[in-house]
Formats: C-alpha cells, structure tokens, sequence
C-alpha cells in the first residue's frame, strides 16, 4: 500500500526558521516522534511522506499557528506539542491562552492541555480543586491567576494558606515564634509570588495586606469575602480541617484546593481530599481537575519518575488482589 503524500505550504519565509530550529533541530525531533513518516523541507514548504503524514502535518499546522503568535519554539514545547497533537488537542489555543504577565515581562501561560483545563476552570468556578503529582503547576498556576485576579480588582487580597505538617520533628522544638516555625511549611508560596512579582513587589504585597500568607490552622472562625484563597498541599488536612477552610469563603470570593492524593503525610493516614469529590462534585460552581504525568513540566525526569510510582502503585495492587483471590 503506497503511503501518504502531503504538502504544507507556510505563509512567508521568516516563518521557517524558527519551525525547523537551529540546524534542523526540530525536524529531527519530528522524525524521531514519526518514525514511520519523513519530513523534507523545500524553501517554505514541508513535504511529509509516511504513515503518519496526516498527524504531521496537523502538527506542522499547529507549529505554524503557534509561530504565528510570537510563540517560541524550543524542543520541550515542541515534545509537548507533539504528545498534545496526538492527543487530538490543539497547541495553538493551549500553549497561547496568557494567565498572567508577570516580573520581567515574562508570560505564565499553561503548557499542556490539562493545565490549560485547570486554568479554565478556575475561571469558572467557585471553587476548584486541582490534583496531581509534583511538577503538573498545580500551585503555580493557582497563584498566577490569583495574582492576575488582584491585579485587575476582581478581589481585594490573595490568601494563600497550607496544613503545617510535621515530619518527623515536633514545632516546639523549632526557634522562633509560631510564623517562624510554620514559615518553612509556607516558603513554596512565598517562592511562588516572588517569581510572579518579583520579591519587591511581594513584599509590597504582604506590607499592604493585598496577600496574607498564614497556616491552615489560622483560618478557623473567620468569613473570607473578596479574597482569592489557596489550599496548597491539601492531601494533609483532616476532613474536619477540609470542610472547616470550605465553610470560610465568602462572598466575592475564588478558592483552589490543591493537592497530591499520593503524598498523605497526614497523622492516622485520613487526608481531607479522600472522597471529597464523591461528596461534592455534583455541586454547581465547584470543579475537579485531575492532572497527570502527561501535565509534568518540570525536568523529563520528573515524568519518568511518576511513571515508575504508578507502575509500582499498580503493581502492588494486583499483587495484594491476586493474594486475596488465592485465599479464598
């Protein structure tokens, strides 16, 4: 059977270099991600012949859109770009939908599609819950929106709160008083609001009251209206803790629950997010936004990485269901 044969024609030849990359750096990666398929470019043309011709060349359709919009293309948007194409998602309106301009002129914008729904659906709810595993910009993005939302006055403060876990040493045995013992607990979204605002303007921030960083336990009996509240780490609050923060918000407000359902550090093991959405997701205004490896931004690594505790995970499951089927 005589394999497919397509062309795309790019509108203007400034385009090209940036598609193709340094030395035809992303044609390699396309080929290698396309075994089957072989992409020749001629002046502003790609000729692409092979198995997958058709999803090359919506991917070069989505490169070219994306180039189009001043988006650079380096080899890890382009790996993105690819697993999303083959996902039958579209790069051009995920990887383009700015959440925030932030310090330096830099732009927080989603990376994968799943962010991207994340993102969204901030935007259009209440409350919103974001769970995965390290490195899918679970709390990143929450805080760029959240500062997106002060910034154009949809909220008077940002509030971003976590459960004070203890690992394996006691508080009390921490210096300081009780900001200083709990402030290592916070230092990731403090870390957070410093790269959207860069630590001068976070300080700002925190002087004027417009962002309030404290531990869970400090939100018991208060009304929070106008505010935009982020849960971080919510796979170690107790249920009890969990519906106490829900039962804060107040009029005018936004929250994002964020949280890692593999990392309870919790005493006694009983996460506040464990069935939470068998509970609450039929509510009208609240949403649940799973994230996956396929949403990992950081390092190639830190996939590789989630992938193998899945694996694991799984495998001890069907190990501990085949005891069980043996016994009986």
């Amino acid at each position: 059977m005589a394999s497919t044969q397509l062309k795309i024609e790019v509108p203007g030849n400034h385009l090209m270099a940036p598609l193709v990359g340094p030395h035809d750096e992303h044609l390699r990666i396309i080929e290698a991600a396309f075994p089957g398929t072989r992409v020749v470019v001629r002046g502003n043309e790609f000729a692409i012949e092979g198995d997958d011709a058709g999803e090359v060349a919506r991917l070069v359709d989505e490169l070219v859109a994306l180039v189009e919009k001043g988006e650079t293309l380096e080899p890890a948007t382009l790996v993105r770009t690819i697993d999303m194409v083959r996902a039958d998602e579209r790069p051009s309106e995920v990887l383009t939908d700015e959440v925030l301009r932030a310090g330096r002129g830099r732009s927080v914008k989603p990376k994968t599609a799943g962010q991207k729904r994340y993102v969204d659906a901030i935007r259009d709810n209440t409350v919103t819950f974001g769970l995965g595993p390290a490195g899918t910009g679970k709390s990143w993005l929450a805080v760029a929106t959240a500062v997106q939302h002060l910034q154009d006055k949809s909220v008077d403060r940002i509030i971003l709160t976590r459960p004070a876990v203890e690992a394996g040493e006691r508080l009390g045995f921490l210096p300081g008083d009780l900001m200083a013992k709990v402030d290592p607990y916070l230092r990731p979204l403090y870390d957070a609001l410093h790269d959207m605002v860069g630590p001068e303007g976070a300080n700002r921030l925190l002087e004027r009251g417009a962002v309030e960083v404290a531990p869970l336990a400090f939100m018991r009996g208060r009304t929070l209206n106008a505010s935009f509240i982020i849960l971080d780490e919510a796979q170690n609050t107790t249920p009890e803790q969990m519906k106490m923060f829900l039962t804060r918000i107040g009029f005018g407000s936004k929250a994002v629950v964020t949280g890692d359902t593999t990392q309870v550090d919790v005493a006694g093991g009983r996460s506040g997010l464990e069935g939470l959405e068998a509970t609450l997701g039929a509510i009208d205004g609240l949403a649940f936004v799973h994230l996956d490896r396929r949403d990992v931004v950081r390092h190639r690594i830190v996939s590789d990485i989630v992938d193998a505790y899945d694996r694991a995970a799984a495998a001890a499951t069907r190990g501990r269901t085949g005891r069980g089927e043996r016994r009986r």
